[in-house]
């Protein structure tokens, strides 16, 4: 059994998962992985661009060839540089003390789903007074179990306690490259309202040579639960 729980609050999903589903599931994966292998367009056409200018300017096969792999090489290192920055500043903010900004403010909270006692996902959400809302955050599941139906539980989660506190709507951002992650939130009820192309993660220096090799695109999303 997975139990979803925050303090006595527990909720359970069965492992189980029909043959039905699996296949599904194993469709839904080929899928995903066909419409993300190509990468983003944006991205790709830059790095032919600068390889044909290099041969024009040097006409020198040898650094033509090598080129891509020079590119290649230099995106992978400010990826990788970005994505440990990002997750440094989130250590060092909200995840350096759940308790005080998820556990102890009214309408908000932290979820944690649990299998076999071992830690297998996670999940917050953050009532906003301004505007009725709230944000569901740092939904997040072990690589080795997903699949298994964990994010929708959490995701279910978010929304009963949005509607047991009357917000009016939950609302989250994404940078999910996989499909799979849009169609779960979609298949919660969500709709998406919005995208931020060229997006800046937070620890992002935003130096020219970041800009060049990492692009990011922000998607939001909203479920509106009532009207005000």
């Amino acid at each position: 059994m997975c139990h979803v729980s925050r303090s006595n609050c527990v909720y359970s999903c069965d492992r189980n998962v029909k043959k039905k589903r699996k296949k599904k599931r194993r469709k839904k994966r080929i899928k995903d992985k066909s419409s993300t292998s190509c990468g983003n367009p944006k991205k790709v056409f830059p790095i032919s661009h600068l390889v044909v200018m290099c041969y024009v300017m040097t006409k020198s096969f040898t650094l033509t060839f090598c080129t891509p792999f020079i590119l290649m090489g230099a995106r992978y290192y400010y990826s990788r540089k970005v994505i440990l920055n990002y997750l440094d500043c989130a250590l060092h903010t909200d995840m350096a003390d759940i308790e005080a900004y998820y556990m102890k403010p009214t309408g908000s909270c932290f979820w944690v789903a649990v299998l076999q006692g071992q830690v297998v996902g996670i999940v917050a959400a953050q009532g906003r007074e301004d505007d009725n809302t709230l944000e569901l955050r740092r939904m997040s599941v072990d690589s080795h179990f997903r699949g298994k139906g964990i994010a929708k539980v959490l995701g279910r989660r978010v929304l009963e306690f949005a509607m047991l506190n009357n917000y009016s709507a939950v609302v989250l951002g994404t940078t999910a490259v996989k499909m799979a992650a849009h169609k779960l939130y979609e298949s919660l009820g969500f709709r998406r309202v919005g995208e931020t192309e060229d997006y800046t993660l937070p620890g992002m220096t935003r130096s020219l040579l970041e800009r060049l090799f990492f692009q990011i695109r922000y998607s939001r999303y909203r479920l509106q639960l009532h009207e005000e």
